[in-house]
């Protein structure tokens, strides 16, 4: 790692704890606990302990623009509601039978089949309340629509819905490279992509810069994917918070490509990431760090 490197990672990593907290605590405010066991359910899978990239993401997007959190971060937060839930319904018997998630037992263990999936469905309902409702400083009534089809694409019939069905259907079988790209450019993807454009619509970005950005959140997702896909394969449950070898029944990029072809296809969706900012010049140095320290994690 270079000094410049280095340097940049510090920084970048004293910016994620920084919007890291700012998450936490709106998310807290916005998901106020409440009675009943479906209400437990969803405390318990949303606050476990997580990275909440997605939302983080959408800050620093929003950064680039100079555009104050308290824009965008309401926005943010229902990025992160349904990515819980995808995590929850992805974690059932009927999906990836998962018994681990965010170093926890799975909301269906802990919870049962019809809690889980009830709290899903009710995260997935506060994220489209918060885009309908809006918040002081944040997007018109057409700003938040325009972010509410950005959200139900991401999760609909050719977003992350579609990349799960065909996960499902290709599990035992040999799939090709485009198949694979398919199904994690919706499954991971998309929310990544939903993610960007939360922080450039809200920023108002014009359409050549919500463009790049969603190139660049499009391959910072995949290479996101294949860093999962490595750590399933290398690494443990304690490292990863969740079950690991549990794609051992599907084609993952590891199991396409190998370890060192999987690293190295990783290293290449990155720098196609970083090219998309091209235009948006030094302003937008904080996404860049970011894809590389996608590719560096080990959790």
């Amino acid at each position: 790692m270079t000094t410049a490197t280095a340097s940049g990672w510090s920084a970048l990593e004293s910016a994620l704890q920084t919007r890291h907290r700012l998450v936490e605590a709106e998310l807290r405010r916005l998901v106020a606990p409440a009675p009943g066991p479906v209400a437990d359910a969803l405390q318990d899978a949303l606050f476990a302990p997580a990275k909440r990239l997605r939302p983080i993401l959408a800050l620093l997007v929003a950064d680039v623009f100079r555009t104050e959190p308290d824009v965008v971060l309401p926005g943010a937060c229902a990025i992160e509601l349904v990515h819980t839930a995808s995590l929850i319904l992805d974690d059932l018997p009927a999906m990836d039978d998962a018994t681990t998630r965010r170093g926890r037992p799975a909301c269906h263990i802990r919870h049962g089949e019809a809690g889980a999936i009830l709290a899903a469905f009710a995260l997935i309902n506060k994220a489209f309340e918060l885009l309908a409702v809006g918040w002081p400083g944040g997007p018109d009534a057409a700003g938040r629509a325009a972010l509410a089809l950005a959200l139900a694409q991401a999760i609909g019939l050719d977003g992350l819905i579609a990349g799960q069905a065909m996960d499902l259907t290709m599990t035992g079988r040999s799939i090709d490279l485009k198949t694979l790209e398919y199904i994690h450019s919706r499954k991971t993807g998309a929310l990544f992509m939903a993610a960007a454009a939360t922080g450039a619509q809200a920023a108002r970005a014009s359409q050549a810069e919500l463009a790049a950005l969603a190139a660049y959140a499009k391959n910072l997702g995949l290479a996101f994917q294949i860093v999962d896909d490595l750590m399933d394969a290398t690494g443990d449950s304690a490292q990863t918070g969740k079950d690991v070898r549990q794609d051992a029944a599907k084609t993952t990029f590891v199991s396409f490509a190998g370890v060192a072809g999987a690293r190295q296809l990783a290293q290449e969706l990155v720098a196609t990431s970083v090219g998309a900012l091209e235009g948006l010049g030094p302003r937008a140095e904080s996404l860049r760090e970011l894809a590389r320290y996608v590719i560096a994690r080990k959790t």
